[in-house]
């Protein structure tokens, strides 16, 4: 099937008018500020990838460049913080951004420009991924950057989404032994809701939580799946989330849609390097991978 527009073919992830024009509103814009991986996995890279496989535009601000592959990080270089804000206004005057992803903070200071860019432009819903530690076990976020976290960024959050150690440590706890209770406490420090993943509590059942503004929580359940594929995880599921609330989904069916999404791309990804390879965030545009 063909669009009116030039003879471009039809796509099912965006608008049409009667006569079969695509719209303007077909193309929410969303923004991802976070850090580079040059493995291709995690970051920036993932984050567009994401953006893409779910009909969005992206648009990036980069934090900081990282050497890492799917065994691990070798080294972090953090962008000055005057480049940081340059990006920042450069595409937020410019773009028509729906939503705004956040992930790789490494420094206080990069947190407090963010921070402070954000608050001099209009509001956008914002996801907050606070990222911590890399699937490798290397850290990204410098311990005296958590306060700074806390303070500054929290409260400007639409969506927050830590895994069960990063909540832990956002709350100054060993460990999450009450997962709503964590919800509720992570809420209290100032984001509308909070998404609290259970990715890494055992069992072969996933368990995560939603905890609205209201008190309601949704509850997601679904299948865990046996496989070393999970590099960029974190990233791609808070920018299926961004890339929902782009489009203006409710926020339960962005991070519903973005979960479905996600386990799609976990299950259909293929082997690739030596260590946690990527999901497959164009699982449902290229055909599957054939073992040679």
């Amino acid at each position: 099937m063909r669009s009116a527009a030039a003879g471009l073919p039809f796509s099912p992830l965006l608008r049409y008018d009667d006569d079969m024009h695509p719209t303007k509103a077909a193309y929410p814009c969303a923004l991802t500020i976070a850090g580079s991986d040059s493995g291709g996995g995690a970051g920036i890279q993932a984050d567009l990838k994401t953006f893409a496989a779910n009909g969005v535009y992206g648009a990036s601000v980069i934090t900081a460049l990282t050497a890492q592959n799917t065994t691990g990080v070798r080294a972090i270089h953090t962008a000055p913080t005057a480049i940081i804000a340059a990006q920042m206004d450069a595409v937020l005057e410019d773009l028509p951004i729906g939503a705004i992803k956040i992930g790789m903070l490494s420094s206080a200071a990069v947190i407090r420009v963010v921070a402070d860019r954000l608050r001099a432009h209009a509001p956008r819903p914002l996801v907050l991924d606070p990222v911590m530690v890399a699937k490798s076990g290397d850290p990204l976020l410098h311990a005296d950057a958590i306060a700074a976290l806390t303070e500054e960024l929290l409260p400007l959050a639409a969506l927050l989404t830590p895994n069960l150690p990063e909540a832990a440590r956002l709350l100054g706890l060993p460990a999450i032994a009450d997962a709503a209770g964590a919800a509720r406490a992570l809420h209290a420090l100032g984001p509308d809701a909070v998404l609290l993943k259970g990715g890494h509590a055992a069992g072969e059942e996933i368990t995560d939580l939603l905890a609205l503004p209201d008190g309601a929580v949704h509850v997601f359940r679904h299948p865990r799946l046996a496989t070393p594929n999970t590099h960029g995880t974190g990233c791609s599921l808070s920018s299926a989330i961004a890339a929902g609330l782009a489009k203006r989904l409710p926020l339960p069916h962005a991070v519903e849609h973005a979960i479905t999404w996600l386990h799609g791309a976990i299950a259909h990804a293929w082997p690739l390097g030596a260590g946690h390879g990527p999901v497959h965030h164009f699982w449902q545009l290229w055909p599957p991978a054939e073992a040679e």
